[in-house]
């Protein structure tokens, strides 16, 4: 049996003993992958930040084509024009942030296999640097890019929805929601990116 099973049946007994989720984890497990060229993935998110899937896709696409469909360096992204840019749909502040993105990884000389030696934390406090980059932008990329096993995004609206409805989670202000949540995904460490996409999957299946 491959690393894959064990890990699977390790994340799934750990949080099977949370009532809530025991059920839900009784799915298809997920894996997790590391993934190349970060920098591009986090393009990736900032282009997607407030679109739907479908529209995100097409201008992420019209960006590649920009460098013949190829994923560009990051001094080809500074280099391109921002009108070029503006031309494919970006706003003008996303143009700017992912502008930002090319210049910070050039002038801190971020490269993929630094950022998997990193902590979380450690991965969130760098990128959070840049503007037009906020922490569940990060989160997400922790998460789907880099593989990190341990990530809990407490301000992802959808997970937000599926513990207060799984969980019967009362709450008066936002804060206190948090707090309850992350009290909550303690007990689901070292594997709460697990927990996360399994209530993703939970509320897409029309459970919230």
């Amino acid at each position: 049996m491959n690393s894959t099973y064990f890990v699977a049946m390790s994340y799934q007994r750990h949080l099977k003993k949370d009532k809530g989720l025991a059920t839900l984890v009784k799915a298809e497990a997920y894996t997790l992958h590391k993934r190349k060229n970060t920098a591009i993935r986090l393009i990736a998110s900032i282009v997607s930040q407030q679109l739907s899937t479908k529209v995100a896709a097409i201008i992420f696409k019209r960006f590649l084509d920009i460098y013949k469909g190829k994923e560009p360096s990051m001094q080809a992204v500074i280099d391109t024009p921002f009108d070029t840019l503006r031309g494919i749909g970006l706003s003008n502040s996303k143009v700017n942030y992912v502008q930002n993105v090319a210049q910070f990884f050039l002038s801190q000389n971020i490269t993929d296999k630094k950022l998997y030696s990193m902590e979380p934390e450690e991965v969130i406090a760098l990128l959070t640097q840049i503007k037009g980059v906020g922490r569940w932008t990060v989160e997400m990329l922790l998460m789907f890019s880099l593989g990190h096993e341990d990530v809990f995004a407490v301000d992802d609206l959808g997970i937000q929805q599926a513990m207060i409805r799984l969980y019967k989670i009362k709450y008066k202000t936002k804060k206190e929601l948090q707090t309850k949540m992350l009290k909550r995904s303690l007990a689901w460490s070292p594997y709460r990116t697990y927990a996360c996409l399994h209530l993703w999957n939970w509320k897409d299946s029309g459970a919230v």
